[in-house]
């Protein structure tokens, strides 16, 4: 499994929020989970015959080492007597860092990290506010208005 970020709160409607910020703030849907009694999320596509075992199977992959499975265990006790959790996969230290910083700021219990020194997708996120599109129009010779023109300048569209 990929670097993974992984928060326990105490409420499912606070995870909720959590979950709503973190995309808000522009990580992608499919790296954002929820998991919780309540909605299992894809901890509820595992083939087992519990909630319990799905927890365990679920958590299981996202911490595969094996002095992690002492926080699997955990992880799916919490769960299953009301908490919940948030699961980031994020890319690079700069959505690292920021998903670390949202998971704190807005109560996490816990919030574990798993192998977070070894990603390998390093620019999803940029360090600073803009549009790449907008800083690539501002240089515009041509004066073509396409953004294909500007790319193929020499292909008639």
């Amino acid at each position: 499994m990929s670097a993974v970020l992984l928060a326990v709160f105490n409420e499912y409607g606070v995870a909720d929020r959590v979950r709503t910020r973190l995309v808000g703030d522009g990580f992608p849907t499919d790296r954002v989970e929820l998991t919780a009694s309540c909605e299992p999320g894809r901890a509820g596509l595992h083939p087992a015959t519990s909630a319990r075992a799905k927890f365990l199977q679920y958590f299981r992959t996202l911490l595969s080492e094996d002095n992690e499975w002492p926080y699997v265990e955990l992880l799916a006790a919490r769960v299953e007597d009301g908490a919940a959790t948030i699961t980031v996969h994020p890319r690079g230290a700069i959505e690292t860092a920021r998903a670390a910083e949202i998971l704190e700021t807005e109560g996490a219990v816990e919030v574990v990290g798993h192998d977070l020194e070894n990603q390998t997708f390093e620019y999803a996120a940029s360090p600073g506010d803009g549009y790449w599109v907008r800083h690539f129009m501002l240089d515009n010779p041509t004066g073509a208005d396409c953004i294909y023109c500007r790319l193929f300048p020499a292909h008639r569209h």
